[in-house]
């Protein structure tokens, strides 16, 4: 079982990417930079950022800086919707670079499923990850027949699907049909944007003497799913990686996946128009 915020999972290439890393959406280039630099003190090896956050430059300057050996971190962003298409997806993807001023990116996803552009989109990430510029590349908030479309063309399937996952959306057909293709789930949103007031969660954090968030998180990484929730507290940052010390049992584990309400706090990949 996983037992260290260093603890990783095996992507279907080989690489290893972190069960826990730190999210930066909504910070400033000053924020996020600040924020990841403690993060990587306090044990986190991995930080989630894009095109669309705007603070791309702060997270490459945490990365650069922090004295961390660059091969122990790993980098993901995104490309924008506005973007996407092949040619465009190649001049966004070095804009992002000259922001992160790093040689390889970890991983690379499609933001958001645009229709009638996300394949051309892939195209240009397998071209990028055949030329060793990005490491892994993946998709985020695909359905899965978003998903079953694009793999009918692809040379190469999807290492990730980053989704909108909390215990009131546990995407439970979404998440089989990854495990089965081999896409690692990864959840953005994992505390319901601090919806935590469940008496559920509020009962087991008393039980296992943590609070609500954590419980949720470790729920997340019992489930396999790579989770990345947002913090620009320090105290908070510290709190959220701190999920390696005690275990859920299956009937604590099945009571949170039964709060299920298929409940999303974030838009529908398949009704979305930005």
């Amino acid at each position: 079982m996983y037992d260290s915020p260093k603890s990783t999972v095996t992507l279907h290439n080989g690489v290893r990417m972190p069960i826990l890393g730190l999210g930066v959406w909504n910070l400033d280039d000053q924020e996020a930079e600040e924020a990841v630099r403690y993060a990587f003190e306090v044990g986190y090896r991995a930080v989630d950022t894009a095109a669309a956050y705007g603070n791309e430059a702060g997270v490459g300057n945490a990365v650069r800086t922090c004295g961390i050996p660059r091969e122990e971190l790993f980098v993901t962003s995104k490309v924008w919707n506005g973007d996407q298409g092949y040619d465009s997806t190649l001049r966004a993807f070095e804009a992002s670079m000259k922001k992160l001023k790093l040689d390889v990116l970890d991983l690379y996803l499609i933001h958001w499923p645009v229709k009638g552009k996300y394949k051309d989109t892939w195209r240009a990430m397998e071209r990028l990850y055949e030329e060793g510029r990005i490491r892994a590349i993946g998709v985020s908030n695909f359905h899965r027949h978003h998903l079953e479309d694009l793999m009918k063309d692809a040379k190469v399937v999807p290492m990730v699907n980053q989704i909108e996952f909390h215990p009131l959306l546990i995407q439970e057909d979404l998440r089989a049909f990854c495990k089965a293709n081999n896409i690692q789930f990864e959840a953005w949103s994992p505390l319901m944007q601090g919806k935590l007031d469940l008496p559920l969660l509020k009962q087991l954090a008393d039980k296992y003497g943590k609070s609500p968030a954590q419980i949720v998180l470790r729920w997340d990484i019992q489930h396999d799913v790579v989770t990345i929730p947002k913090s620009s507290n320090r105290n908070r940052i510290v709190e959220n990686k701190d999920i390696f010390d005690f275990e859920l049992s299956d009937d604590d584990m099945e009571a949170i996946d039964n709060l299920n309400q298929n409940r999303r706090l974030g838009p529908d990949p398949d009704n979305f128009n930005f």
